[in-house]
């Protein structure tokens, strides 16, 4: 899961007609982009807790296989998340809404830090953030077929850890998702048992450090 990202024209007449082909491409894209937001909002707003395990494969630039990995998940919107990684690449990742640990059993190791609310930096992040934010953090396409709808974000900011990112619904429900850093390497998020709006345990989202750990604060 890894990250992200005019001619001048010196003559008063070319400018003025740059600005007119221009302005209504302009508002075209914008257009396109505002129902692609609303779309994707759309989907998750109606998505208020989700449970499920998935699979990861993360490949080179050339399709070579680097890691193989599986877990399970269980978000809550908004911002409330378990996502945890099995052996033997075990980690686990857990927010409450304002704070996220990170907890490497092989390390013995807790990192906390703030909520990152750029929603860039975890699919468990983007998956039960705010809704709201989608638009402001990336620009958006989408293209639909039958009942699957994929999703291409491509985020605004450059301090991100991935250049695009797919995610694919099928009847409405998440999918898969797919992540494409800047040196090409891809990393594929395949989601399964995957149940909606179910009540979760408010414990999920909860972690306490194990005795022993050493927990360092960002």
């Amino acid at each position: 899961m890894r990250t992200i990202y005019k001619s001048l024209v010196s003559l008063l007449g070319s400018v003025v007609l740059s600005a007119a082909v221009l302005q209504p491409v302009a508002h075209a894209e914008d257009s396109e982009q505002q129902r692609a937001a609303n779309k994707l909002s759309e989907l998750l707003s109606q998505t208020q807790t989700i449970s499920g395990t998935f699979s990861q494969l993360t490949l080179d630039s050339t399709g070579t296989q680097l890691q193989e990995a599986s877990g399970q998940m269980v978000l809550q919107r908004p911002g409330l998340f378990r996502w945890h990684t099995d052996p033997p690449l075990e980690q686990l990742l857990v927010s409450n809404g304002e704070k996220v640990w990170l907890y490497d059993p092989d390390l013995l190791q807790v990192t906390v830090q703030k909520m990152d609310q750029r929603l860039t930096h975890t699919p468990a992040l983007l998956l039960s953030g705010d809704v709201s934010q989608i638009s402001e953090n990336f620009t958006i396409t989408y293209k639909e077929g039958g009942p699957v709808i994929d999703f291409i974000l491509t985020p605004t900011a450059k301090d991100t850890l991935f250049d695009t990112l797919r995610l694919s619904f099928r009847n409405g429900v998440i999918n898969d998702m797919q992540l494409l850093d800047a040196v090409g390497q891809r990393t594929n998020i395949l989601f399964m048992g995957v149940k909606i709006n179910e009540d979760i345990a408010a414990s999920e989202f909860v972690f306490e450090a194990p005795a022993g750990v050493d927990v360092i604060e960002e």
